[in-house]
């Protein structure tokens, strides 16, 4: 079977699914319903030639990926705020005020995204890229050898993600998360291995899948392991800025194997998925019936299983 070119995210109570030039939220509401949300999907990059460039494209798409999924996430949350606020006797608001509220909303919500955007990203580069820099530095007190402190600078890097995600895993509320997380990479599977997208098939199928983006996450840091061992300068003020201007490069590198994974089972490329297939046994958790349904409907409402199937079943 052919990749799918479905992708998805977990959120609060529930999934996005992204399907070419639209998404959806399914989202299992407090009184137990599920509300299911289709958006249009506007790339930040208006130039079709820099979207078919390879790495440069990575870059663009990680960035709308933070975007989107941070849009999805405040969107889940809002039923629950709904829910709290309810609780509570509401101001009689007229129409137009009822409008001005929406639209002040509206404005503080972006703000509070773009801010969030920038803010992970900063402390992303900051938490994996530079503070392994600088926790090795300490091994220039005891010997000059660049090799060893790059392979140090490696180790180090690897730790603290790998620590991140074990640590991030154990936290309830993000369980619930992996759950959803779960359900979406099942009903992908279920999908691109040739069956009828129902709840008994998508339970029964796997919840690894070579495009997640926790294995996008381990290339990353992997990529950059190699890149910062062969690309050496001398000064230390240096070695800080090419480690900045080298992050998108790896992002967008690392966008390109993680597209290569999703769209080949060449032998060389499977064996190059384990790692991070491994890794998704943390981020991802055995969801229950009740997500599965959640993650069938976000699919249903962005992409046509049956045409897919009709079309490309053996």
């Amino acid at each position: 079977m052919k990749s799918s070119n479905i992708g998805g995210q977990a959120v609060l109570e529930g999934i996005m699914m992204r399907h070419k030039d639209v998404y959806s939220v399914a989202v299992r509401r407090p009184d137990g319903e599920i509300e299911v949300k289709t958006q249009p999907y506007k790339s930040l990059v208006k130039s079709e030639a820099l979207k078919r460039t390879p790495i440069v494209r990575g870059v663009f798409n990680f960035i709308e990926s933070l975007v989107v999924g941070m849009k999805c996430l405040t969107y889940s949350a809002s039923f629950f705020e709904e829910e709290e606020e309810g609780a509570r006797e509401a101001p009689v608001l007229s129409p137009k005020e009822k409008e001005e509220a929406e639209q002040k909303k509206q404005k503080q919500d972006n703000l509070l995204m773009g801010m969030t955007v920038a803010v992970s990203i900063v402390l992303s580069v900051a938490i994996f890229i530079m503070l392994p820099y600088f926790i090795a530095s300490f091994l220039r007190r005891v010997t000059d050898s660049e090799s060893l402190i790059a392979i140090a600078e490696a180790c180090v890097r690897l730790v603290i993600f790998l620590g991140y995600i074990a640590l991030i895993s154990r936290m309830k509320d993000i369980q619930r998360v992996f759950m959803y997380h779960g359900a979406e990479h099942k009903c992908i599977n279920c999908v691109e291995h040739g069956l009828d997208l129902t709840v008994e098939n998508v339970m029964k199928s796997s919840r690894e899948h070579k495009r997640c983006g926790t294995s996008f996450l381990l290339f990353v840091m992997i990529v950059s392991i190699i890149f910062f061992l062969f690309i050496r300068v001398s000064s230390p003020w240096l070695r800080v800025v090419v480690r900045l201007l080298l992050v998108p490069v790896i992002a967008g590198v690392s966008y390109e194997i993680i597209r290569l994974a999703g769209s080949s089972d060449n032998r060389f490329v499977n064996l190059l998925s384990k790692p991070g297939l491994a890794l998704q046994r943390l981020t991802t958790r055995e969801p229950d019936e009740s997500m599965v349904e959640v993650a069938i409907a976000a699919v249903e409402a962005v992409f046509d299983w049956k045409a897919y199937l009709r079309e490309n079943r053996p």
